[in-house]
């Protein structure tokens, strides 16, 4: 789960996207958005296959980016990958996260009040993705692509002093400390979430293999 403490942002007009450049983003009306679905495992996958939900989207990501946002996405979204819904979440999207709009995505956070909402391969929780979106400028139209979503986390490994780390000016064990206060699935080095016992939270891989595969990457 991404738990990044967002930066203050105001709702416009009882929507969850805010104000940009003095633009207001309205949300889409979603209509009938909702399904319910049995809970299997950490992350439930929606029932069917779905489109694919492989490695990173972008070609064009730097080898290291791209194995590097692999390994959050492995402790955090499992198989799911960008189609990851929170298993707590007991109304679900009516459709893969990948195939709906910002806009039907936060009118299901809106509608749904009172449950998990983390989504996708970086399991995005709602103050975090609105304030992703509103620096990106995406509009409710937009599409939660998996181009979207590693585009979306990429602020956040420069959040987290992704350029620093690989020019060493940041230590390794620093920068992982970093990501583990953003992925509530990753551990920091006592092997706990640093969000751990709150809403559920814990580090889905050992330190030791967060370390290897930080090692391994870079």
């Amino acid at each position: 789960m991404t738990c990044l403490l967002p930066h203050p942002v105001a709702a416009q007009n009882g929507s969850l996207f805010v104000q940009r450049a003095g633009a207001t983003l309205a949300a889409t009306s979603a209509g009938s958005l909702f399904q319910r679905a049995s809970v299997h495992g950490f992350i439930s996958p929606l029932p069917d296959t779905g489109p694919d939900t492989g490695d990173v989207a972008s070609g064009a990501l730097p080898s290291e980016v791209a194995a590097l946002l692999d390994l959050i996405a492995l402790a955090e979204a499992g198989p799911a990958g960008y189609n990851a819904v929170q298993h707590g979440a007991r109304i679900r999207p009516l459709d893969h996260p990948t195939q709906l709009t910002l806009g039907e995505i936060f009118d299901w956070i809106k509608a749904t009040p009172g449950q998990p909402h983390a989504i996708g391969r970086y399991q995005f929780i709602p103050a975090t993705l609105r304030r992703l979106v509103w620096i990106k400028g995406y509009g409710p139209a937009t599409r939660f692509s998996p181009e979207v979503q590693d585009r979306l986390a990429l602020i956040l490994l420069k959040e987290a002093g992704l350029e620093a780390f690989q020019t060493r000016a940041l230590p390794r064990r620093t920068f992982m400390k970093n990501l583990a206060r953003i992925w509530a699935g990753l551990p920091l080095p006592n092997g706990r979430s640093y969000y751990a016992g709150y809403a559920g939270n814990r580090a889905t891989m050992s330190f030791a293999r967060f370390e290897e595969g930080i090692e391994a990457v870079f």
